[in-house]
């Protein structure tokens, strides 16, 4: 019934900030998947008859790897197995089927907002209890055990059907294969509400949805066109495909330029928005404005009281360390708890299992609150919906009062991506070393306040966090940030985050670029990132 497989360790293992990811075919090497389950599995205590919940994006290679994953929680003891019909649960979905019904954890099997295809890239990422990414303490013992790990255990059984909703046997296991929307569509109902939603859109508020051909396309077209009634072919590119229908599943500004070209044409709808691969990621675009992730998440939090599910207010609000400094302003006026956390959602989780905060977010696009332990896009849509439905305003107006209110913080992401690591981490090193001699020293007419190197020091469990990103801040509280990615799968991605804060209403209307010129020349002083790259501009600008 079962079988023990001999096998030889890959160095090459170790989870990032959302799992390991790689391209499709180092996954396809021999015993490379098996080999990764397997370390999950020993790095775990306590799972023998207990719930693990699979699901994932529904890139090339998920469907097999489901498979394999099956037969392997059957061999290492696991009872029950809940799969999502096809393979598919969105990210936050599989978070709050993780919850919903008390499983030990889950396997989410995604890489995010990263392509997909036969040569592009494939994750595994193992969430807790709680519904969220594993912990570095976990991650950290399944790299050491993938190093030294010499077997793995696997049924001896043919594949199940996965497409038909019901109950199945493995080896003795129990397989649910389930609705991968239900779930999910009834907690949106509980959190915000539908009634004032549809008569938004009863009114003649139009909206479109662009799902990227990824994952969030079924669970848009059943809330928004058949729960709330809004027309059909408000959602977009809305049937998953393994390649993402060739193109990019990240929703920004340049992979959703047609999502924007329309927000800013005079015909345009009222409301636009998109999703990426796994659907924890979300762009917002009101007719003729777009909305940073980061002023997202400010408004979000300033008016999260009009949804039912967070009328009683927020205990505090978390951002992660690049995310720019607006939600400090509403955490302020709230007098609330304001967290500023390393990128990676799962520094989040401990905030919100202690009930200290209610709504977390990253300038990634990435948006979430208590209601699951992982970002969740169209949960940020719906809010975003239900403020719009209360408050019959136009995105933009939402935007102009709250600027008017809390001031407007300038706001952009350069990336340099597929950079050569080692050069990547020399400027990294080289920004260090320089460190202690930056602060009072000027560039591009700016003078540099402090500099360091950001370390959390985690107000639940005590840990620490070093290395988390290098910061450089100006005085009158403008700043740039630097920082290696970890969501990429071959080279490295440079990070270079600015920002400028106007607290003057007058001067709210600059262009971005523009108002954070000099603070861009003032990063390539400090940094010299063309000498260590040869890059002479950025290769995505958000």
């Amino acid at each position: 019934m079962f079988k023990t497989v001999a096998t030889t360790p890959y160095d090459d293992q170790k989870p990032g900030t959302s799992g390991l990811r790689k391209k499709v075919p180092v996954f396809q090497q021999a015993n490379y998947v098996e080999n990764f389950i397997q370390s999950v599995f020993d790095s775990l205590e306590g799972f023998k008859g207990e719930t693990l919940v699979i699901g994932g994006d529904g890139r090339y290679y998920n469907r097999e790897v489901v498979q394999i994953a099956l037969k392997m929680a059957a061999a290492n003891g696991f009872g029950r197995v809940l799969v999502g019909q096809g393979g598919i649960l969105s990210t936050p979905a599989a978070s709050n089927v993780i919850r919903k019904y008390k499983a030990f954890g889950g396997l989410v099997l995604s890489a995010s907002h990263n392509p997909g295809g036969p040569t592009e890239d494939f994750g595994i990422k193992y969430n807790i209890g709680n519904g969220g990414p594993a912990p570095e303490k976990i991650t950290e013992a399944i790299f050491a055990r993938s190093k030294t790990i010499k077997q793995y255990v696997i049924a001896e059984a043919a594949d199940i059907d996965i497409d038909t909703i019901g109950k199945r046997d493995i080896a003795g296991m129990t397989v649910e294969i389930i609705d991968p929307v239900a779930d999910y569509a009834a907690l949106m109902e509980e959190l915000f509400d539908f009634d004032a939603i549809r008569d938004l859109i009863r009114s003649g508020f139009t909206l479109r949805f662009d799902s990227m051909h990824a994952v969030t396309g079924p669970y848009g077209k059943e809330i928004l066109e058949r729960r709330l009634g809004a027309k059909e072919g408000t959602c977009v590119n809305f049937v998953p495909l393994p390649d993402f229908g060739g193109h990019h599943p990240d929703p920004n500004l340049v992979y959703a330029k047609d999502l924007y070209d329309l927000m800013m044409s005079a015909d345009g709808p009222d409301f636009g928005a998109a999703s990426d691969g796994d659907g924890d990621r979300n762009l917002i675009i009101g007719k003729g404005i777009f909305i940073t992730p980061s002023d997202s998440l400010a408004m979000l939090a300033a008016n999260a009281h009009l949804a039912p599910g967070y009328k009683a207010g927020l205990k505090g609000i978390a951002r992660s360390m690049p995310t720019s400094g607006a939600a400090d302003r509403v955490a302020e006026k709230l007098k609330i708890g304001m967290y500023e956390t390393p990128t990676g959602w799962k520094f989040f989780g401990n905030l919100l299992d202690a009930g200290m905060a209610t709504i977390c977010g990253e300038e990634s696009a990435g948006t979430g609150s208590n209601h699951v332990r992982e970002k969740d896009g169209l949960w940020a849509v719906l809010l975003w919906l239900n403020i719009l439905a209360v408050r019959r305003v136009s995105a933009m107006q939402v935007a102009r009062e709250h600027w008017a209110t809390y001031g407007r913080n300038y706001y952009s992401r350069h990336d340099y991506e597929g950079v050569d690591s080692d050069a990547a981490n020399r400027l990294i090193d080289d920004l260090r070393g320089k460190l202690p001699t930056l602060p009072g020293t000027s560039v591009q007419g700016l003078t540099i306040a402090t500099a360091d190197d950001f370390a959390y020091h985690d107000p639940v469990d005590k840990s620490v966090s070093d290395h988390q990103g290098i910061r450089v801040l100006f005085e009158g509280g403008s700043r740039v940030v630097f920082r290696l990615s970890g969501t990429g799968t071959s080279g490295a991605t440079i990070r270079v985050y600015v920002e400028r804060y106007e607290p003057d209403p007058k001067r709210h209307d600059l262009e971005t670029q523009g108002a954070l010129a000099d603070l861009i020349r003032a990063a390539e002083d400090i940094a010299g990132i063309k000498a260590h790259t040869g890059r002479d501009k950025p290769s995505v600008i958000t």
